[in-house]
């Protein structure tokens, strides 16, 4: 989407340049939020399961698959397609635990050869050989049905799949796709047995990534992508909203990039009179809530605070409308706060930014903050422009006090496909892990959370390529590498930073979360798998 600037004008009464001091909060204009207050110390801190039975024969070795992109009138159709639409409750994905036996329909194609008067026969024999084939054709196909018989008695032999072994067949899945096996179809409808999204964790899992694989295999992969944004019936922003706030809730993985990042910013720039925070994902703005009850309990008198939020379309709905939403709310606070307050909201996604939009003032001390969104920003692999190093490259420009960058720990953005497929399924299922002990599995809401906070983001890894696939993680030796290119250099996390964040997990969550510290870097992990990864640079 092409960048918005902002049109309208914030002034205060008497046109003053100064955005600090104004007596009141003025909302309009250029989405730029002004709250003033004095410099008073305040003591405030902080569907239906089944499928639809049809009546003509089954094909053999031609399965079909009700998917996700059923879901929206605007979706592409597999090319093995049911014989009316589902919407999305028809898919696995929605049956939750209720497994159908499914019959296709089987049309029949009838020709005559009098209506082609290209072919001619000049005698029986011919004319039956056209239409029945000679013996000698008859004997091949009766062998081949033989030798298909036996294929199928000993496939899981000749594939190295153990009989009830989901995970083998989820892995043996993504390698026959891969290679273009013969057997994919046998092995996906194998898969499609197994799988359930009120199972156990690997069985929900299994059933995102098999969504993935047929709509890799349909060439529908954006589609289904882009379904599960918005599919029909499409959830209200506030039941989004509650899916969002569950999945805060049960994992720590938002909390702990909220902490870390915030305790960074905090220290680089104590004693600062001016702060400018841009945040290249602000989403909801909450993660800046307590920031501002923070700033305002300052001994000496809240500093002037300015936010600049980035975010393209796609979180509006979540939010109810577009980023005056944030603003209003993140004045309010302020003003409560009684902290001298600017917001200032950029309409653009990450790699449309450039640093006119940013608004950069003399004398302010500028943190500028990373939220899991840069993984999002394309690079090199998918554009020549590599918006990711021109990015870095822009921030290190203004020469903030702090950058602060937290991302999923994971090599999904140049790695072949199978070996994406992999990664994928060893990330998402400690993932998966982590919810089941901290929500029933026939919970209808955890369902519904998984499936619009979690299952885009692994169709995307499965099903996309090129631009649009948008999930591309790196690792977080990349991503230092990326940013020492850019000229920064660590800054690492403080000790009091980090036992903050051990006390909330030993606190509040399941003793498998791990949590380490290696040379002022803070990684979140579940059992040994590493999960989340928070870092700072100046």
């Amino acid at each position: 989407m092409p960048t918005q600037a902002s049109n309208r004008s914030y002034r205060y009464p008497d046109n003053s340049q100064i955005p600090y001091y104004n007596s009141s909060m003025h909302v309009g204009g250029n989405s730029t939020f002004y709250v003033q207050q004095n410099h008073v110390d305040l003591h405030s801190m902080s569907s239906d399961g089944g499928s639809q039975n049809n009546n003509s024969k089954a094909q053999m070795f031609q399965p079909q698959y009700c998917t996700l992109d059923s879901s929206s009138a605007n979706c592409v159709y597999p090319v093995h397609t049911s014989a009316s639409p589902q919407c999305l409750s028809r898919s696995h994905i929605c049956q939750h635990d209720r497994h159908s036996d499914h019959s296709y329909d089987s049309p029949l194609s009838v020709s005559c050869i009098t209506d082609v008067p290209s072919l001619k026969f000049t005698t029986l024999q011919e004319l039956e050989n056209a239409m029945y084939g000679s013996d000698s054709d008859i004997v091949s196909s009766e062998s081949s049905l033989i030798g298909t018989a036996l294929d199928q008695s000993n496939w899981r032999e000749l594939l190295g799949v153990k009989s009830g072994d989901l995970k083998q067949v989820i892995v043996a899945c993504g390698k026959a796709v891969d290679e273009n096996h013969c057997r994919k179809d046998l092995l996906i409808s194998e898969l499609e047995k197994m799988v359930s999204v009120s199972g156990e964790p690997m069985q929900r899992l299994g059933a995102y990534m098999l969504e993935g694989l047929v709509a890799r295999r349909s060439s529908t992969g954006h589609a289904l992508y882009k379904s599960l944004k918005c599919k029909e019936p499409q959830p209200t922003n506030s039941e989004l909203m509650s899916y969002m706030r569950l999945l805060y809730d049960i994992c720590p993985f938002f909390k702990f990039g909220y902490m870390s990042a915030n305790g960074a910013i905090a220290e680089a720039v104590k004693g600062e009179n001016f702060i400018h925070i841009i945040d290249f994902q602000i989403a909801q703005g909450s993660q800046w809530e307590t920031m501002i009850q923070a700033f305002a309990m300052r001994p000496d008198g809240p500093p002037c605070l300015r936010i600049t939020g980035i975010d393209d379309s796609d979180s509006a709905h979540a939010r109810g409308g577009g980023l005056d939403i944030v603003g209003r709310r993140l004045c309010s606070i302020a003003q409560s706060c009684r902290l001298p307050f600017e917001f200032n909201a950029v309409h653009a996604a990450s790699h449309e930014v450039t640093l006119e939009h940013l608004g950069i003032r003399y004398g302010e001390a500028i943190a500028v903050n990373f939220p899991y969104q840069l993984h999002h920003t394309p690079d090199e692999s998918v554009c020549t422009e590599n918006h990711r190093d021109r990015i870095l490259r822009m921030v290190k420009s203004f020469s903030p006090r702090v950058v602060t960058l937290v991302e999923q720990e994971a090599n999904t953005n140049t790695a072949p496909f199978f070996s994406r497929y992999m990664e994928t399924l060893d990330y998402y299922i400690a993932m998966f892990e982590a919810i089941d002990v901290a929500c029933q599995r026939d919970d209808k809401k955890r369902m519904s959370t998984e499936q619009h906070c979690v299952a885009r983001d692994i169709v995307n890894l499965v099903a996309c390529e090129g631009a649009e696939r948008v999930e591309r993680h790196e690792p977080f030796g990349k991503w230092r590498s990326r940013l020492a290119m850019a000229g920064f250099r660590p800054y690492p996390l403080s000790a009091l930073v980090n036992n903050t964040i051990r006390e909330l997990l030993s606190d509040n969550y399941h003793i498998n979360y791990r949590l380490e510290e290696k040379d002022g870097v803070l990684y979140l992990g579940w059992k040994n798998r590493k999960l989340v990864v928070s870092s700072a640079w100046r």
